[in-house]
């Protein structure tokens, strides 16, 4: 595996904060995170899992009856290094939508950042936290707890960026040793169109640089972010397909 693709997809499977009710499922093959604290989706995922054909089935079915007794939204990687080479249609046999991203990945030269683009702290998180809200249809206190562990942690960098004074985007990143893995961009719809996510992206390369990180890595939707993406210098370092249950 080339560095680059190493940083694209084995890196940020370490990406997930560790909240107080986050359980870690680990071992040889396979990485797992459960969040029952969070019903939508965040940090519920089969983030990897290398499975020879005997065992894949009882595994598949073990993981996602964990998700789906606590009641849970959750998606399965299945990024590069997953097996068995069936993965997918054995997801899809049990109900499981299959979308498409791309591992992506750019070097950061100099970076301007917006005046209207906000680091987010103590006092701007509450801003944060409505534009993932209302962005990505989220459960606001859920995500609020999720928020202040994170502004705790120090560990993932959020930034908000306003339009005419109103918070209408937001994006966040995890520095790692060698790369910045960028995360969760929304733009409010009634503010799509003005470059918002544009500007977010370079407010983030920008504060990387800033670090001393060089490359900048993300997971993008293969039909909405990863065209613009590709617009802003990042290259495609590979595809795969995620599956939401």
């Amino acid at each position: 595996m080339t560095d680059v693709l190493h940083e694209v997809v084995v890196t940020p499977r370490r990406a997930f904060p560790r909240l107080p009710d986050l359980r870690v499922i680990e071992r040889p093959g396979w990485l797992q995170i459960v969040t029952p604290s969070l019903k939508a989706g965040w940090l519920n995922e089969v983030i990897y899992s290398l499975l020879d054909d005997q065992r894949a089935d009882p595994a598949i079915d073990e993981a996602i009856a964990i998700y789906r007794d606590l009641g849970l939204a959750f998606r399965w990687n299945a990024a590069p290094g997953s097996g068995p080479a069936d993965l997918g249609a054995r997801l899809v046999r049990r109900g499981l939508e299959e979308s498409w991203g791309r591992g992506m990945a750019r070097s950061i030269d100099m970076a301007r950042r917006s005046d209207d683009v906000v680091l987010v702290d103590a006092d701007s998180i509450d801003a944060y936290t409505g534009v993932m809200a209302a962005g990505w249809g989220g459960d606001r206190d859920a995500l609020a707890r999720l928020h202040a562990y994170l502004i705790a942690e120090q560990r993932q960098r959020m930034f908000v960026a306003y339009c005419d004074g109103t918070p209408a985007a937001a994006a966040s990143y995890l520095p790692f040793e060698r790369s910045a893995f960028l995360m969760g961009g929304v733009v409010l719809p009634q503010f799509r169109g003005r470059g918002l996510y544009r500007t977010l992206v370079r407010a983030r390369l920008a504060h990387a640089r800033s670090l001393g990180i060089e490359l900048a890595t993300t997971h993008a939707r293969e039909a909405s972010s990863a065209p613009i993406l590709e617009k802003l210098g990042f290259a495609t370092v590979c595809r795969f397909a995620m599956y939401l249950g």
